[in-house]
């Protein structure tokens, strides 16, 4: 049998299913069928099978390989904003139908940008190479292929843009609605380096219209998203110029979007790079402070993007980013987001000089007691380590927080695991001084 199934890999699907579809025939219509043919049979349904899972049934998948949709190994593993990993295809089918709530944990999304996971992909492929099993190709989205008739449209659009505003601001508005809707627009978008500067051009008047304004730059976070867009648009030098521009005026909405478009081309490395030094991250936080809760959130994922990389952990600290988000957490506003942020910048020096001299140890044992999520008492306990063993004078507060409420004692017991550990180091810091007193 196992010959068999070895003589027909390689062979396409539609030559196998006719095949099968002759040989289940000869079967049923034949009263004195011979054993040959059946196994023959079953070697050719057991060939279709391999080509829709490739992965042999000896071989258990690991579960975080699987799709929670297809149930199926992932192919091209995506990061929704929740945090959950998915297939692209599947997660997107489920997106283009309309659905705004992770499929596992019925979250509402704080948006719809797919992130790649290099890292559960890396694994897959290394799981795939060590049994000697091909990767399945990732599934293509039939939304995703271009016609004749969408690149004529687009052209037709573009060239509408070089025309009077009325006629600007309606193409502008179909753009954004078909960038949203039709990946092919957005996969169509890379064909050519004439598209951005066309699409843009309007923007580079001394005023522009406030709604051909967000449509515009919602248009360019559309096109954001296709990945194979990300490394040439953050290599546009007036693209990121116009992003930043858009940070800083127009409607809510635009500055918003502007936020989220950067949020998304930062998915690549490369790129954190380049918006770090184009000076974004002073103006994010200047739309995170300034506390308009539309744009607050997409304002703190792109911050906490940027600040992936080490030289951005020293640009966000300069541009007083401590003070903003100690701020904001003191107004119990996006607490999990901005101490995510705060534990990236825990890492710089600066970073923690400045939770002292803002007062951030109250705080942040405050949150330890009160919070419901461990992600942010974990990240709490974290940056309450790095404090206290660069300014012992802090374990002063830290010990006065334990007599009173025994509060890492009890996260010591009930955390996570690096949260038991953080607060375990904190505690032996603390049993090693018993005679602790505040000095200058």
């Amino acid at each position: 049998m196992a010959k068999r199934e070895q003589r027909l890999r390689g062979v396409s699907a539609s030559e196998l299913k006719e095949k099968l579809r002759e040989l289940v025939k000869s079967i049923v219509d034949s009263d004195d069928y011979t054993l040959e043919a059946a196994d023959e049979a079953i070697a050719t349904l057991s060939s279709l099978k391999h080509l829709k899972s490739p992965i042999p049934d000896d071989f258990p998948l690991p579960p975080q390989f699987r799709c929670p949709i297809s149930t199926q190994l992932m192919s091209d593993p995506v990061i929704l904003s929740t945090g959950q990993t998915y297939d692209r295809p599947f997660i997107q089918r489920w997106l283009n139908e309309g659905h705004r709530t992770c499929p596992q944990t019925q979250q509402v999304l704080s948006h719809t940008i797919l992130t790649p996971n290099y890292l559960v992909r890396d694994m897959i492929l290394l799981w795939c190479r060590d049994r000697g099993i091909d990767l399945p190709n990732p599934a293509k989205d039939l939304d995703e292929v271009v016609t004749n008739a969408d690149r004529n449209h687009l052209n037709s659009l573009l060239r509408k843009l070089q025309l009077s505003v009325p006629d600007q601001k309606e193409a502008a508005k179909e753009l954004r609605l078909l960038t949203k809707r039709m990946p092919s627009i957005r996969t169509l978008v890379g064909e050519s380096s004439d598209t951005i500067p066309l699409l843009l051009s309007p923007l580079a008047a001394a005023s522009t219209d406030p709604d051909l304004h967000e449509d515009l730059i919602t248009t360019v976070l559309n096109l954001s998203i296709h990945d194979d867009n990300k490394k040439s648009f953050a290599e546009d030098p007036a693209l990121i110029s116009l992003l930043i521009d858009a940070l800083k005026c127009g409607t809510i909405q635009t500055r918003s979007n502007a936020a989220a478009a950067i949020f998304t081309l930062s998915a690549i490395d490369s790129n954190k790079h380049i918006i770090g030094e184009s000076g974004a991250i002073k103006h994010l936080l200047e739309l995170l402070d300034e506390g308009q809760p539309l744009a607050m959130k997409d304002a703190a994922s792109a911050i906490f993007n940027l600040c992936l990389v080490h030289e951005n952990k020293g640009r966000t600290v300069r541009d007083g980013a401590v003070r903003v988000i100690l701020n904001k957490m003191m107004d119990h506003i996006l607490v999990d987001e901005l101490l995510a942020i705060l534990a990236l910048l825990s890492s710089h020096p600066k970073a923690v000089e400045e939770m002292g001299d803002f007062d951030a140890v109250p705080l942040l044992l405050g949150v330890i007691r009160e919070s419901t999520s461990e992600r942010s008492k974990e990240n709490c306990v974290a940056i309450l380590y790095t404090i206290c063993f660069s300014d012992r004078t802090k374990l002063k507060e830290i010990r006065e927080e334990e007599k009173a409420n025994g509060t890492l004692t009890k996260l010591a017991k009930c955390g996570t695991s690096r949260a038991k550990r953080k607060a375990n180091g904190i505690l032996e810091r603390l049993n090693r001084s018993p005679s602790l007193t505040h000095t200058a």
